[in-house]
């Protein structure tokens, strides 16, 4: 008996349909919060689609190796590169420097408290944990996934409405989903966003981070 085998146009569906998916909620989603412009509906979007990401993939998470050369290697990392960072911040916009610490320290601290556990978890969660699982068959190679979640992640950030947001974050999105690609640790990658989130904020670049700046300017 001659096997059956299924046309390329059913072939091609199953893919189709992913890569429909994956634009929606990449592509779609961060366009739907520039076009709502309400910061209730990003937070909890982005809350609630992690939620949704991790109950799909909780048992299915890689099971990351090495981890403590890949921590020491994270803190070294930061320290050039944060450094650099510092610098650039300071010579581009000396009278923005360190504002947070200095003008308003108790918010400061709020914002290093909870920025990790509230912004960073949800983020790495779709951009790179949910992606690189869901999404493996779209994106073969390393390096094709690694892209993908580098421009998603900076696309994301078009609700800022400003240049500087989308390149800092297409920089770290390469930077962490480089990383994770080769630990798959979602605790090693929140740890990486975070210490340079945190420094943004501390710096002075925080405001090319915030909503009420782009939404309401004018």
């Amino acid at each position: 008996m001659t096997p059956v085998h299924p046309s390329p146009a059913k072939r091609l569906l199953p893919r189709a349909l992913r890569l429909g998916e994956f634009l929606a909620l990449y592509g779609g989603g961060p366009l739907l919060v520039l076009a709502l412009r309400q910061p209730g509906i990003l937070f909890a979007g982005l809350w609630v689609g992690a939620i949704i990401a991790w109950l799909s993939i909780r048992g299915r998470l890689p099971v990351p190796h090495d981890v403590h050369r890949e921590i020491r290697a994270i803190f070294v990392r930061f320290g050039i590169l944060g450094s650099a960072l510092t610098v650039l911040a300071y010579f581009l916009w000396p009278t923005h420097f360190l504002d947070l610490p200095r003008h308003r320290p108790g918010f400061w601290l709020v914002i290093m408290a909870l920025y990790p556990l509230l912004s960073v978890w949800p983020q790495e969660m779709l951009y790179r944990g949910f992606l690189f699982q869901r999404y493996q068959s779209l994106f073969v190679t390393p390096t094709r996934r690694i892209l993908a979640s580098a421009i998603t992640f900076a696309f994301a950030h078009v609700i800022f409405l400003n240049w500087i947001a989308i390149a800092l974050t297409f920089a770290g999105g390469f930077l962490f989903a480089r990383d994770y690609e080769r630990h798959r640790s979602l605790r090693l990658a929140c740890l990486e966003h975070s210490l340079y989130g945190c420094l943004i904020f501390t710096i002075g670049m925080g405001r090319f981070f915030y909503t009420g700046a782009a939404w309401h300017h004018g």
